[in-house]
């Protein structure tokens, strides 16, 4: 059995489901490819869809013949079609693809999930429940440390949107450095602690009844919305993702703060629109200053 484990820079348990793998023996294959040419790769497959399925997409194709890829699932967005059913939509847009199946990358049931995919892959209940043992110290890996809110002479910012789209310097890496160049001190909402992120999303309306997805990126909006040292939101969407435009509009409605929505494309260096947040930000907090 020779199995694909998709490498993401945004993937909490990925050395979880490493170790999980490396203990079952079974034989584990990832791409031998940059992230610049698996985005190439998968922007020539699917060329209409969002920068985050062309990685996902690119990664898998560069791993070859394989007999499955573990690939790990993110939270959806109402009406998020790809990442409610990735491993079932992908197979029927592009024909010839292996087995692939979705893993979660937190909550209470990984192991579970766990089991059941070691069963399949070696139908051996003796060899899993020491795979499960071995590798259980990976759950406990994942960051909590919040990050700094503020840096000397610099305005603060938070920037908020998919750990997918946000952890992956192949895709973000552009409207980092934009922010940096335009002297901004950025504060990442994937950076917070999870359960602090999770734990302010039940301020949300009717939050029982809001995929997963959008409470994150509200909780992770309205957590650093509050902090005094924040002086504005931008809401990264990655580029052809209509439904997490629709779900980060809804939010940013929802903040009492300046906010900017910016489409984020894959390699993208140039971001006009920051330059005149920056100085509306920059402004408000100096009138501010100057009133107190």
């Amino acid at each position: 059995m020779k199995v694909g484990l998709l490498n993401s820079g945004a993937a909490r348990l990925g050395a979880y489901w490493a170790a999980f793998l490396r203990e079952l023996e079974v034989e584990v294959e990832t791409a031998a490819i940059t992230d610049a040419e698996a985005l190439e790769i998968g922007a020539q497959s699917l060329p209409g869809e969002s920068p985050v399925v062309q990685l996902a997409l690119g990664r898998i194709l560069a791993l070859g013949r394989v007999d499955a890829v573990l690939v790990p699932q993110w939270s959806a967005v109402s009406g998020d079609a790809w990442n409610e059913a990735f491993t079932e939509l992908l197979p029927r847009r592009i024909s010839g693809l292996p087995t692939l199946i979705a893993v979660p990358d937190g909550g209470d049931h990984v192991e579970e999930v766990a089991t059941e995919v070691g069963l399949r892959l070696t139908r051996n209940a003796g060899v899993v429940r020491r795979a499960l043992e071995r590798a259980r110290l990976g759950l406990g890996r994942v960051r909590a440390d919040a990050p700094a809110l503020s840096r000397a002479s610099r305005v603060t910012v938070a920037v908020i949107g998919p750990r997918a789209l946000l952890d992956e310097d192949v895709l973000s890496g552009g409207l980092r450095g934009a922010l940096e160049s335009l002297g901004l001190h950025a504060v990442y909402g994937p950076d917070l602690p999870v359960n602090e992120t999770l734990q302010r999303a039940e301020r949300m309306e009717n939050a029982a009844k809001v995929p997963a997805g959008e409470r994150e990126l509200f909780g992770s909006a309205s957590l650093l919305a509050g902090k005094s040292a924040v002086k504005g939101l931008v809401f990264a969407v990655p580029r052809h993702d209509g439904a997490t435009r629709a779900a980060l509009t809804r939010i940013a409605g929802k903040m009492h703060k300046p906010t900017l929505l910016l489409d984020v494309a894959g390699g993208q260096a140039d971001f006009p629109e920051l330059e005149a947040f920056r100085d509306q930000v920059t402004l408000r907090t100096s009138t501010v200053e100057s009133e107190a």
